[in-house]
């Protein structure tokens, strides 16, 4: 029979994504079979599934930490924000609906079956089912209702371990006002506690420990110190884009507010020859870049009026006039075309708009979504490389016709404009390979460090380590129940 436990935090970004990889990954090794599980998610860092759906990207690398390839059922809800107020509905993978977040509420108690469904399967399949909660639970104004914490583990019966993050401040306050403030029954699902994020000397904490204990109840598991290396795996959100100093190649890549699939960066940024910035709002494209990226969005042309608005555009034609290379992924690419046309109002009202005028293709979105893993290969060479498309929009014109650069499962993809300094496709993922990195480096000077896939797995298996240190595993595991 299989058991299960579930992290829930003392607050949002405490680190549960990460503790959980890390567990996983360590259950793994202790020879179990193991699944991660995030009931609900938002985020449009998007992950495409063997199983042609689509998960959060946390719950991909928490996959790969257990050695299980991604499902849908790993997130059945997924959260996509399109706007302040509404986000695109994804439930076992599939687009469901677009809900503001009024009408959402109403919606989830419909959603809690397919949770639980999605859940039981994967624990009838695994040993060890790992869930991570989603916000705090001690939001008690969102508990009617509630699908990612502790509605979830009430309904499923899974016992509950809180985690705080000491290094926002304010730890103890965390986890005993989290005590305070859930009712009896919900309180009662939490057996254990730990603290995330510590730095300097752990003794020092002791007893604090001892305190949260006492006016809880909950088994103290350890204080777990900040983990250096974890910026060499995947941001699971976009306020840990940060930029990362390296080498003299620099990348700009522009903060865009509904910035999607950034999983593109990552593998840039572990390259040594090369300095990924990131441009918030405010701040001009630098002068100096030899490349401006322009990443996925999940609302295109919202994205593209807020560029213009920060005069991106005109800071983008002259890195041009200056020799400077352009790349558009995904939502970048359908912005440096001639216009972006949404007839069915997808995005927002209908409509047509002129995009950047950088290559001469046009866009038109449509409702069915291109969703799935792919093989691909530079029509220049033929390297092979994988990647995934996630995307509604269809893209034709002129440099796609001429100057397509890639073939996808044998039809043309991309575009390139006759100078050969813009490109753009629909592919994620691409920079992941080691030999497209490569040659699309040495074309500006910089010798690309292979193994970054190697780099991952050698930094889940540090990350396993850090926790076998720092943390109580066994008394944690222990703490699972069947299910």
């Amino acid at each position: 029979m299989a058991r299960a436990i579930m992290i829930q935090g003392a607050g949002s970004n405490v680190g549960k994504s990460m503790i959980v990889a890390g567990l996983a990954r360590a259950a793994r090794r202790r020879g179990l079979s193991v699944a991660p599980f995030k009931p609900q998610n938002m985020s449009n860092n998007a992950a495409v599934t063997e199983d042609g759906g689509e998960i959060g990207r946390a719950q991909a690398l928490q996959a790969r930490a257990a050695g299980v390839p991604p499902h849908s059922d790993m997130n059945p809800v997924l959260l996509k924000p399109e706007s302040e107020t509404g986000a695109q509905v994804v439930v076992q993978g599939q687009r469901l609906t677009t809900a503001r977040a009024r009408d959402y509420a109403a919606l989830k108690p419909q959603l809690l079956p397919r949770v639980l469904q999605s859940f039981r399967r994967l624990a009838a399949a695994h040993d060890l089912v790992i869930v991570e909660g989603a916000g705090s639970p001690a939001e008690v104004n969102l508990r009617s209702g509630d699908i990612a914490n502790m509605g979830f583990a009430l309904a499923a019966g899974v016992p509950v371990v809180l985690l705080g993050d000491i290094d926002r401040g304010g730890v103890i306050a965390q986890l005993v006002g989290s005590h305070a403030v859930l009712d009896a029954d919900d309180a009662a699902l939490i057996r254990g506690f730990a603290v995330n994020k510590f730095r300097g000397d752990a003794s020092l904490f002791a007893e604090g420990m001892r305190f949260i204990a006492g006016r809880t109840g909950w088994a103290p598991l350890g204080i777990v110190p900040h983990f250096a290396e974890a910026w060499r795996l995947p941001a699971e959100d976009a306020a840990e884009i940060v930029s990362r100093p390296g080498g003299a190649l620099k990348i700009a890549v522009p903060r865009l507010n509904r910035i999607a699939n950034f999983d593109d960066l990552d593998p840039l940024s572990a390259e040594p020859g090369i300095s990924v910035t990131m441009i918030e709002p405010g701040r001009p494209l630098p002068g100096d870049a030899d490349l401006v990226l322009i990443p996925g969005s999940k609302s295109t042309i919202a994205d593209l009026a807020a560029f213009r608005a920060e005069g991106w555009d005109i800071d983008l034609r002259a890195h041009l006039r200056r020799g400077g290379r352009v790349m558009g992924i995904c939502g970048g690419y359908q912005m440096l075309g001639r216009s972006i046309a949404d007839p069915e109002g997808i995005e927002g009202p209908p409509g047509r708009v002129e995009g950047l005028g950088l290559l001469d293709v046009e866009t038109v979105m449509r409702p069915e979504k291109r969703l799935g893993l792919v093989a691909a290969r530079l029509r220049a060479d033929g390297t092979p490389l994988r990647g995934y498309e996630i995307h509604i929009g269809r893209t034709t014109g002129p440099d796609h016709a001429a100057r397509a650069w890639l073939d996808i499962e044998g039809r043309p993809e991309g575009a390139a404009s006759a100078d050969g300094l813009v490109h753009g496709c629909y592919l994620h993922g691409l920079f992941s390979e080691d030999a497209f990195r490569a040659a699309f480096l040495a074309e500006l000077g910089v010798v690309s460090r292979p193994g970054y896939d190697d780099a991952v797995e050698t930094t889940l298996d540090a990350l396993a380590a850090h926790l076998e240190r720092h943390l109580d595993i066994d008394r944690l595991l222990a703490l699972a129940a069947p299910v």
